[in-house]
């Protein structure tokens, strides 16, 4: 005779607690702590935004500046430029659009102030985030890229070595997701 379905044997539970124990491991992303000793954290800033819509930010200090946001819920984006203080997903200099935790360097070298737009993702009705600031006071470890962009180059393939860990780990992360569902799925 078959278990009924939703009852879970000893292995289902253990399966979900493993799953969901990655789960909560992967979602923290770059923390505080991960952060080099040259990072000089600036500022803080948690926010809500709904489904399609953009939050606008102003960014006026020099030097080489880092964003790290992660969604606390939901799914926030991040769009950067130099040239417009209201950045979208169709007229940016930088981007980091993940399903987990979005980084951003803005180099040293963008006019201020700087437009920052979080754009919360339509595939939630809200997206909590929070970002935060930090100034990079080590010297330039990649000045090609800089070098390319400041000489006229794409800015998108500027920055194309950063895109790949980042795809990665959406990928990594939607995976995961897909695992989690269909266990939860079988058990429930």
């Amino acid at each position: 005779m078959a278990a009924p379905r939703g009852a879970a044997g000893p292995w289902g539970r253990a399966l979900l607690v493993l799953l969901a124990a990655q789960a909560v491991a992967l979602s923290r992303g770059p923390g505080e702590d991960d952060a080099p000793e040259e990072w000089l954290l600036l500022h803080v800033v948690q926010g809500q935004i709904g489904a399609g819509n953009y939050s606008y930010l102003r960014l006026g200090h020099e030097g080489k500046i880092v964003l790290r946001m992660r969604s606390l819920r939901g799914d926030a984006d991040l769009y950067v430029s130099d040239s417009t203080l209201h950045p979208s997903f169709d007229d940016y200099e930088l981007q980091s659009a993940t399903c987990g935790p979005d980084t951003v360097s803005i180099p040293a070298h963008f006019r201020r102030p700087v437009g920052i737009g979080i754009y919360g993702h339509p595939s939630h009705s809200e997206s909590d985030f929070e970002m935060k600031v930090y100034l990079d006071r080590t010297e330039d470890q990649y000045p090609s890229s800089e070098a390319a962009y400041s000489e006229g180059g794409d800015p998108k393939q500027a920055r194309a070595p950063e895109e790949g860990p980042q795809e990665e780990e959406s990928i990594l992360w939607t995976i995961l997701i897909s695992i989690l569902k269909l266990v939860l799925e079988i058990l429930f």
